[in-house]
């Protein structure tokens, strides 16, 4: 399946740098009032210099009045199951249902066991997210009802769980190994990756294994949100995601219609970019999807791969 069918939305991707709150805040406070769908902060408790990315989306929370918030993505190992849950919906409630979830596996174990993590090897990380969505989704559904769970990683016995959020928030895995997509296919509402760690052409495998992993679990393939975590620039380049913001309408409604991608995060350190993003590349791309679906033609055909889309390097989106 190419195109997926959904609503296309756009957000940013704000790096929660504890020396520039004030200029952290403005940035939502503007994504909100710029009409874009998403506000979104890294969650890297053991970085000295950002912010608890909890305690920042709260305050975000308060500054805004229609964007979506989550977490990209909360960091499992250091926020158990049951109060991450209770947290969501508590925020949930709080802002009249603006609030999804972001889930990795982890990363940067070292730094995770200095704060007091656990530390698991790829595969036990795996096991104990597929855990945690169990858990966390049985938390909002229990309705006043004790739960209870035995799982490998977490046990939970007879909690009372609440209050339940406002709407059902979404969980959105960023996945980029075959277990975690698998994962992402069978449990999650959305698969999160990050552009600077695949290619253009990896795309259409990941979102099969993906569909292959929802189809056997009983779900439809369209059930799976695809978001994306971009890198680019706006410049005078030819490269993807390097030239005005005409050429990233064209490249972002593309990607979309041929690969099915329709959540787009932009890291925003500018005003400026941030607007022009806002401004200029939204509206364009939606009205770009919506005549070309309703038009009943055939997706362009992607360009000629592989186009790389930036330098690998190790993922803030924590996955297996």
């Amino acid at each position: 399946m190419a195109d997926y069918g959904h609503d296309v939305q756009f957000g940013v991707f704000i790096t929660p740098d504890a020396a520039q709150t004030g200029a952290v805040v403005e940035l939502a406070r503007l994504a909100d009032v710029s009409g874009l769908d998403l506000v979104t902060f890294q969650d890297h408790p053991y970085q000295q210099r950002f912010l608890d990315a909890w305690t920042l989306l709260s305050v975000v929370a308060a500054e805004t009045t229609t964007v979506r918030l989550a977490l990209n993505v909360a960091n499992l190992p250091l926020r158990a199951p049951l109060m991450l849950a209770k947290s969501v919906a508590s925020l949930d409630l709080l802002t009249a249902g603006r609030v999804e979830l972001g889930l990795g596996a982890g990363a940067f174990w070292d730094a995770i066991a200095a704060f007091g993590g656990r530390r698991l090897s790829p595969g036990r990380s795996v096991d104990a997210l597929s855990e945690a969505i169990d858990v966390i989704r049985a938390a909002w559904a229990a309705d006043g009802r004790a739960i209870s769970y035995d799982g490998e990683h977490y046990q939970v016995r007879g909690a009372r769980p609440g209050p339940p959020p406002a709407h059902r928030p979404e969980i959105w895995v960023g996945a980029y190994k075959p277990r975690m997509l698998a994962l992402t296919g069978a449990k999650a509402d959305g698969w999160l990756p990050s552009q600077s760690y695949l290619e253009l052409d990896s795309l259409p495998a990941m979102n099969a294994a993906i569909d292959a992993a929802a189809q056997d679990a009983g779900r439809r393939p369209e059930e799976v949100r695809r978001l994306m975590n971009l890198s680019g620039g706006f410049g005078s380049g030819s490269g993807f995601l390097e030239g005005g913001p005409a050429q990233w309408a064209a490249q972002l409604s593309e990607l979309t219609l041929t690969t099915g991608m329709s959540v787009y995060l932009l890291p925003v350190a500018s005003p400026d970019d941030l607007r022009r993003f806002a401004e200029e590349v939204a509206p364009a791309v939606r009205e770009q999807v919506l005549t070309q679906r309703g038009s009943g033609r055939p997706p362009p055909a992607p360009p000629p791969a592989p186009l790389r889309w930036g330098r690998p390097r190790r993922p803030t989106t924590a996955g297996g």
